[in-house]
């Protein structure tokens, strides 16, 4: 019999080839009973820095009078497993008029176009910027010389902006889709432990590799994808769209479609505007903008850790904070550890940053956002104004760094003293191709810069050391998410366009690559459902 066992404590010391003997030594069970143990989920407690280990889910195949006897227990740690397998989709029969067509190969479009694929719908795929290869060498290029190609970047291309990140692959979705993809990312090349780890994530190195192999898998299943290629207009006919514009190479062509799933992503300012124009419904929603704050990644391994610092089976620690600054939310945002902060803008006249670390997570410095609640009423009645806020203060940030790609640094120190910085010191700013020294409260906006201000202090109080004076902040950080969104139905369809699928990050419905991909997926299920697979039309 399999049971769901959860909480058994794993010492550091301890590998898994010892699950066994911690279920019986724990539960109470003979160990020659137990016939094999498969890991759920694994997540460490830190909360003790004197007995600092792991928390295992685990399935157990425990013989029945064994397993019964458990269960008679009533110990609520302990239950049958009962394995739920998916249904398959049974795809719909509304034959097609068109190709299904997927705008934007980030994490939502990538597996919407997927699984549209893997059940023979061969959707055309179109993204602006350039396959992984060619953008990771323009990117590669941007930080080193500030050269920015605004088509290809590190907000546009193959992956989305999640494949320059630390690659986090938590989700607060309590969704069964969440399972698929990460099984989906493991079977392209993922490591195998970000399916059963708490906090898993799979560093912008490996990243790359799994996002290339998920595309050519879409072609090989007989889609189409175009790289270049942007979206700039849909056909409405009687409320549905019927075709969509797209421009490659300075030619348009008009292509029919069936439905259009809408993954731009969030820095799609320019599709934002035509699809305003166009009278897509849209609201103004909530974001958060920041700078980035650097520390020694040995601080805060100290920190987290104690005495087990440096210990292999840690690896670096992470942290995730929160505060007030009145009655404004301040906290940090997408913590990096042993990573970098990157430039991340999308056009010349901005300085964008965010955070990034390969898998290994095995930089100098630890970074992460300090970010400010941005809430409706500080914008105008409008659902672009949160765009054009957010590009006012990639602007400012712009001017700051003297009309380059150099980001705004300040010494934590000189920022609470409202100053200048005279010099960097233990700390050294990550961020390429270089920083500016500058007053960021001449960058910020005044809310976001007392914002910052307050969390720096509060978060000084809950761990020790973060407001150390040669700590770094550089800015703006202004990508958290949309400050937008595209409104839909309950059939994920636009309430504007039918046949229009808006889904994840860009569209507003989505926070995070795992997140996004589920998005996508509902979207794709629809689509499935609805429509006959080409080959099936009559």
């Amino acid at each position: 019999m399999r049971l769901i066992i959860q909480n058994v404590i794993q010492p550091l010391e301890d590998g898994d080839e010892r699950l066994g003997a911690l279920i019986s030594a724990q539960y109470g069970v003979d160990r020659s009973a137990i016939r094999s143990v498969r890991i759920l989920r694994r997540s460490l407690d830190a909360r003790r820095k004197q007995q600092i280990h792991f928390l295992l889910h685990v399935v157990a195949d425990i013989e029945n009078p064994a397993a019964e006897r458990l269960l008679k227990k009533g110990d609520g740690r302990i239950e049958a497993y009962l394995e739920k397998r998916p249904e398959p989709l049974k795809p719909g029969t509304q034959p097609q008029k068109g190709r299904v067509v997927v705008a934007g190969l980030g994490p939502a479009g990538l597996f919407a176009a997927h699984l549209l694929a893997r059940y023979g719908y061969r959707p055309l795929v179109v993204e602006r910027g350039e396959p992984i290869e060619k953008r990771t060498e323009k990117v590669a290029r941007y930080w080193l010389s500030g050269e920015l190609d605004e088509t290809s970047n590190v907000m546009f291309g193959e992956g989305g902006a999640g494949t320059f990140s630390d690659g986090k692959l938590t989700s607060r979705s309590k969704d069964a889709r969440t399972g698929d993809v990460l099984d989906t990312l493991v079977r392209f090349g993922a490591p195998e432990e970000i399916a059963i780890a708490a906090k898993p994530h799979i560093g912008t190195d490996r990243l790359r590799t799994v996002v290339a192999a998920m595309r050519r898998d879409i072609e090989a299943l007989g889609g189409e994808v175009c790289f270049e290629t942007l979206l700039t207009g849909i056909e409405q006919t009687d409320g549905r769209a019927s075709a969509v514009t797209l421009t490659a190479d300075g030619r348009t062509e008009r292509v029919p479609c069936a439905a259009l799933v809408l993954a731009i992503g969030q820095g799609a300012r320019d599709t934002y505007q035509t699809l305003f124009d166009a009278g897509f419904a849209m609201a103004k929603k909530p974001f958060a903008v920041g700078v980035r704050i650097e520390h020694p990644q040995r601080m805060i391994d100290e920190v987290q850790y104690g005495a087990f610092a440096g210990h292999p089976r840690l690896g670096a620690a992470e942290y995730r904070l929160t505060a007030k600054s009145g009655s404004r939310g301040v906290y940090t945002f997408c913590m990096c550890p042993g990573g970098s902060v990157i430039a991340s803008a999308s056009a010349n006249d901005e300085v964008v940053v965010n955070g990034m670390s390969d898998y290994a997570r095995d930089g100098q410095n630890a970074n992460a956002a300090i970010v400010v609640q941005v809430r409706e009423d500080d914008l105008p009645d409008e659902p672009l104004a949160g765009m054009r806020f957010q590009k006012e203060m990639e602007q400012s940030a712009f001017r700051a760094g003297g009309c380059s790609a150099a980001a705004p640094a300040s010494t934590v120190d000189a920022f609470l003293r409202k100053q200048v910085s005279g010099g960097f010191h233990d700390v050294k700013p990550s961020y390429r191709p270089g920083v500016a020294k500058a007053n960021l409260w001449d960058v910020l906006p005044p809310f976001v810069a007392q914002g910052v201000y307050d969390g720096v202090v509060a978060f000084g109080r809950q761990l020790k050391g973060f407001d150390r004076g040669d700590a770094i902040l550089t800015g703006v950080e202004t990508r958290t998410s949309a400050p937008l969104r595209i409104l839909r139905g309950e059939s994920m369809e636009s309430v504007s366009c039918r046949d229009v699928y808006p889904v994840g990050e860009g569209a507003g419905y989505a926070g995070g690559i795992v997140s996004a991909a589920v998005d996508g997926l509902k979207a794709a299920e629809k689509i499935i459902e609805r429509f006959a697979p080409p080959s099936s039309e009559v």
